[in-house]
């Protein structure tokens, strides 16, 4: 492997950065508004994004170099596998916590700033990227 960062370190670390500005932030606000039950909703929200967002960076290192069938089997047994243990997540959350433990306010407004600085930081970091992509032959 060369000097470079791949491409996919670029994306997380331009992702990661404003996410746990974000978090932080968010982190501090539901503590300070809601107390307790507010640290822990945000806290765990931090954690789900994070954590979502970050397979989606390592499936597509893993499919670097695989043909584009398996890479698109790949990116939706990728999609369908989180989606599906994002939804027992929220249910085993909601079924087995109390409002009192972790507030769901403060879960659901950190989850959705976060998702906007993850992408956010990812799109910026990959547009900074000067990817070469190999132009076809115009045949004459």
């Amino acid at each position: 492997m060369s000097k470079e960062k791949s491409t996919e370190t670029v994306m997380l670390r331009g992702a990661l950065v404003p996410s746990f500005i974000v978090g932080i932030i968010a982190i501090g606000f539901s503590t300070f508004f809601v107390g307790l039950s507010g640290f822990i909703g945000a806290l765990i929200a931090q954690f789900v994004v994070i954590i979502y967002f970050a397979i989606h960076i390592g499936v597509s290192r893993i499919a670097r170099n695989l043909d584009p069938m398996s890479t698109m089997a790949l990116a939706v047994f990728s999609y369908f596998a989180k989606l599906l243990f994002l939804g027992v997540f929220l249910y085993l959350l909601s079924a087995f916590t109390s409002r009192e433990t972790i507030n769901r306010t403060s879960f659901g407004a950190t989850a959705i700033a976060l998702t906007f600085a993850w992408l956010g930081g990812e799109i910026a970091s990959y547009m900074k990227l000067r990817i070469h992509l190999p132009l076809p032959e115009i045949k004459k």
